[in-house]
């Protein structure tokens, strides 16, 4: 990509009513374009991390053995009423409407009714289980009050999986192996060293859940984490009898903001049992089916992502989140310039190295202002310069220092 075909620009100012860092420096940097209070368009620059963010997401949800799939939106009534979460009394994040016919709907907030009342076409045996679906889809909530930019929103992506298991210990084999594999999602992702496998409330879901939390000073949640044992508590639940659980002691706890970047529920038998999912065993005996719910918010986790790495010059992105691995900077209109920069454009896109090409007549502070802003991870600089010495200037985003390398080596460094 070429900064002079990318629609989405840099800019200096922001919506007055923008506090969340994460939201200024996405909307400043042209990740995101703010529509209203808590919803947010992703531009192209912003929906090539989401896209990475998904992928990473997608390998280990597939190599659990998760098959991928897309729900709609739209959301029944009468499934809802019959596991009591219809009531605005019950869950408080509903959008709803009336069709013109009368009916009226929902706006999925999360999908175990609209899944599992599905799994009924599909599930009667023992044979067709277990069974372990998932999709990337559009959750709409109600937010009272939208806040902390793209980590609280009214309308963001989130990754649900949904597994339908026989008994409770195929269940708890299944569920052990998504917290397996979500810790290694945010290791892959860079937060593995500050994201803790929380005890918490299970809210509109269940009495008790899991959640990952991030620590960082933008976060709503207040945990107590136990480093050596690599383990939270949310203050909502953090009683002696939990303590006790855990085999924990509340001097061992550190206080500390984090932000949810992930969360897994047990529903048991019991949801499948009020939407008339059901099964036959080996002895022909009719069992409920055990299910599990399982999320992590793509968008949410673009944010914290932001506010966990980004420096007083801008956003930091991960190496294999960022939209580019490489900023290429060309300074100056001399022709010999323009074509070794071209030149190198070409080479890097052929070794499958993704480089956004700035190719603007803009002066060298600014070109390098919005390279530290956009933050991806690796500045290389073409210029009259450059060129008397090996050929171009080489710069890590989170580094002062530069190195003069050939384009042969710089190629060689990135792809090895």
């Amino acid at each position: 990509m070429k900064s002079t075909q990318l629609f989405t620009k840099t800019r200096k100012q922001i919506p007055a009513d923008e506090t969340a860092k994460n939201a200024q420096l996405l909307i400043k940097a042209g990740y995101i374009h703010k529509e209203m209070a808590g919803v947010y368009a992703f531009l192209p620059l912003g929906l090539r991390v989401v896209e990475k963010i998904k992928g990473i997401i997608r390998e280990e949800m597939n190599a659990l053995g998760g098959q991928e799939m897309l729900m709609t939106s739209l959301q029944r009534r009468e499934l809802w009423e019959r596991t009591d979460r219809w009531d605005d009394e019950k869950v408080d994040v509903w959008f709803k409407s009336t069709l013109k016919n009368g009916t009226d709907v929902g706006f999925g907030w999360s999908h175990e009714e609209a899944i599992t009342d599905m799994m009924r076409n599909f599930v009667s045996s023992y044979r067709d289980l277990p069974a372990n679906v998932y999709q990337f889809q559009t959750k709409m909530r109600n937010e009272t009050r939208a806040k902390s930019g793209i980590m609280r929103t009214r309308e963001f992506v989130m990754k649900d999986l949904y597994s339908y298991s026989r008994t409770e210990d195929e269940h708890q084999k299944f569920y052990d192996s998504v917290t397996k594999a979500y810790l290694k999602i945010f290791d892959r992702i860079g937060l593995g060293a500050d994201t803790y496998l929380t005890f918490a409330s299970g809210g509109a879901f269940t009495q008790f859940s899991h959640e990952f939390q991030t620590v960082t000073e933008a976060g709503e949640d207040t945990i107590y984490v136990h480093k050596a044992k690599k383990l939270a508590i949310n203050k909502e639940v953090l009683t002696p009898e939990v303590m006790k659980q855990l085999g924990v002691k509340r001097d061992e706890l550190e206080e500390v903001r984090a932000a949810e970047v992930g969360n897994i529920f047990s529903f048991g038998a019991k949801k499948c049992e009020e939407l008339d999912l059901y099964f036959l065993d080996e002895k022909g005996e009719k069992k409920g089916v055990v299910l599990g719910s399982y999320g992590i918010g793509v968008t949410r986790l673009m944010g914290v992502i932001v506010e966990h790495f980004a420096d007083e010059k801008g956003i930091v992105w991960p190496e294999n989140i960022a939209p580019f691995t490489v900023y290429l900077a060309r300074l100056g209109e001399d022709s010999k310039v323009v074509a070794a920069a071209d030149k190198l454009y070409k080479e890097l896109s052929t070794a499958g190295i993704e480089v956004l090409y700035d190719d603007r007549d803009e002066r060298a502070g600014a070109k390098f202002a919005d390279a530290d802003l956009l933050g991806i991870p690796y500045r290389v600089v073409i210029s009259e310069k450059t060129l008397q010495a090996d050929g171009c200037e080489l710069k890590h985003r989170t580094k002062t220092e530069t190195e003069n390398i050939s384009p042969e080596k710089l190629i060689k460094k990135l792809v090895d």
